[in-house]
């Protein structure tokens, strides 16, 4: 399909690089696509970025249909623009739809749509340090209509924004509570699923967390309430005596593609990784006998986050004396030293817009 593409006649002015933030700022343009049962998926364009006009019957405020993505566009010092695995993240949207009742996407259309928009708003991509573009492709459902049942129609769009560096100061750890009533998904919903709900559905836990003092949660398992699970919106690992665990990808769990990359970089490695159950009493056993060595979350917003304090059961772990751990360290540095060009890609995980 043709994308055709409509250039703004008011452009806005960029944002101080200085104070960019998260998700504040928008590019002067927006892709559109619609879905009809009738014609599938049809009518891809570039328009300037401007507000949605929806009926308010429109299905996605009432039933929830709707899943979206994050990804980022990095300027490389020889100035080249780059993708990070892009082809993940579309093939994680069709998942995403298909759990949510949704069409698919062609995987390499999607591709092509992310890199014509971020090609028209390179201007947008800014340059200081640790600086990217943030891509935001989302789906949803758009039938006028209050009735329980999927809609047949369907809008896909993507929109970006600059984003500042995650870590200001530099990578620093975070404190962690367990959260100890509320869980996030169970094996059957919607877990694996980067669908909206997820996130509106964990709120009220991250709300508890931060009025204790806490950066993030815990996530353990709906049934047991024993076994980990997520950090925040993050995948998580531990390294206890010498060895990597991260929970399975069983259902309940978002398949990060950020996690995908750091397990094939420890096995690169020679280091021993597990992906298995691990319950948050075993956790705490390690942590006291002194094997619990290294915690980190993964994910396209922050890439590695280290963990410094768990909270569980009124019991504090202060991991690796609240510093960054050696692995997540250069992990940091691998990942987003391909992820900028510092360093060579010998895996094949950027694309290059030209």
């Amino acid at each position: 399909m043709k994308i055709n593409i409509e250039i703004t006649k008011n452009p806005k002015p960029k944002p101080d690089q200085k104070n960019l933030g998260f998700g504040k700022y928008f590019t002067d343009h927006m892709f559109i696509m619609d879905y009809s049962e009738s014609k599938g998926w049809h009518d891809p364009r570039i328009i300037p970025y401007q507000p949605l006009s929806l009926d308010p019957a429109t299905s996605v405020f009432h039933y929830g249909q709707a899943i979206f993505e994050g990804m980022k566009a990095y300027l490389s010092v020889e100035g080249k623009i780059l993708l990070f695995r892009p082809e993940k993240n579309m093939e994680r949207i069709n998942s995403s739809n298909d759990r949510m009742s949704m069409p698919p996407i062609d995987v390499d259309f999607g591709v092509e749509a992310l890199k014509t928009l971020v090609k028209l708003d390179k201007d947008w991509i800014p340059t200081a340090e640790g600086t990217s573009l943030y891509l935001r492709p989302f789906v949803f459902s758009t039938d006028p209509l209050l009735g329980v049942r999927a809609s047949n129609t369907y809008k896909f769009i993507i929109i970006l924004s600059p984003v500042g560096a995650y870590y200001p100061q530099g990578i620093s750890p975070v404190n962690i509570y367990v959260e100890p009533e509320y869980v996030r998904a169970v094996r059957g919903g919607t877990g694996y699923a980067k669908a909206a709900g997820n996130y509106a559905g964990s709120m009220k836990a991250q709300s508890i967390a931060a009025k204790k003092g806490y950066v993030q949660v815990l996530w353990l398992d709906g049934v047991e309430r024993k076994y980990i699970e997520e950090v925040g919106a993050m995948n998580v690992f531990f390294k206890i005596k010498g060895e990597v665990v991260t929970p399975p990808l069983e259902g309940s769990i978002l398949p990060g593609i950020t996690r995908e990359s750091v397990i094939f970089l420890l096995k690169h490695w020679g280091m021993k990784v597990s992906e298995r159950k691990i319950s948050i009493h075993e956790l705490h056993e390690a942590y006291k006998v002194g094997e619990l060595e290294e915690a980190f979350g993964t994910g396209t917003a922050a890439v590695i986050s280290p963990i410094g304090e768990l909270s569980w059961n009124n019991s504090r772990m202060v991991i690796n004396n609240n510093m960054t751990g050696e692995i997540a360290h250069k992990l940091y540095d691998t990942l987003t030293g391909i992820q900028y060009g510092r360093l060579k890609d010998e895996f094949g995980w950027t694309l290059e817009i030209k």
